[in-house]
């Protein structure tokens, strides 16, 4: 039975992953806020020391409420560093995913189209993507896949924070609709299911073509 781990794990995207990896067979630790703050580095560290190894490993959380560049004060730059690049960093550090294994982070389209009013997560996750990568190499000589997830418009509490009515935002979508999170659960499902090993070190923009990236 491969074990799993999901940040973020009882909400959301990170729910509906968890879920799909559960009805799969996996032995999913769905964690909470409770069990790791990854803005707190204590926390990183403590969540480490009681989960040592995986086989599965998401890094998943939530982003800073919108803010432009000019008011973001010292405290918030200090805080993210943390909770959206520093953590997860030292998590792939010292938290083992066993060979075979699969490290999948959800990130955000922000990646590929920074947005001025999310002016800390456009930074610190694209950071994070970079290290991301760079670590993909090493860690596929060990048949460890890395897959970044960037999340457009999915239906989650965050996405009501940040454009309130929903079903008017909805019709300006390709799709004129959101992406449940239940799919990102389902695709992340489909890779572990079918062990699905070629496909490492990418981006995946889970947006319904709502990008206007080319790549």
């Amino acid at each position: 039975m491969m074990k799993a781990i999901v940040l973020g794990g009882t909400r959301g995207i990170g729910k509906a992953i968890a879920e799909s990896l559960s009805s799969i067979g996996c032995d999913v630790f769905a964690a909470s806020r409770k069990d790791i703050d990854t803005s707190d580095l204590n926390s990183v560290k403590n969540f480490i020391k009681k989960h040592k190894e995986t086989d599965i490993l998401v890094l998943n959380t939530g982003g800073p409420a919108p803010k432009q560049f000019h008011d973001v004060t010292e405290k918030d730059w200090q805080k993210y560093h943390n909770q959206l690049f520093l953590g997860f960093c030292l998590l792939l550090q010292k938290l083992k995913v066993r060979n075979n294994g699969y490290v999948f982070v959800i990130t955000s389209n922000v990646i590929k189209e920074p947005n001025p009013r999310l002016i800390i997560s456009s930074a610190y996750r694209l950071a994070f993507t970079a290290v991301f990568k760079v670590l993909s190499k090493e860690l596929v000589s060990k048949n460890i896949n890395c897959i970044n997830i960037a999340p457009g418009p999915i239906n989650t509490d965050r996405m009501k924070e940040l454009v309130g009515d929903i079903n008017k935002y909805a019709k300006s979508l390709p799709m004129k609709r959101l992406g449940e999170p239940a799919e990102i659960g389902n695709f992340v499902k489909s890779i572990v299911e079918n062990k699905i090993k070629y496909l490492s070190g990418v981006t995946i923009n889970f947006d319904g073509a709502n990008s206007n990236s080319v790549l």
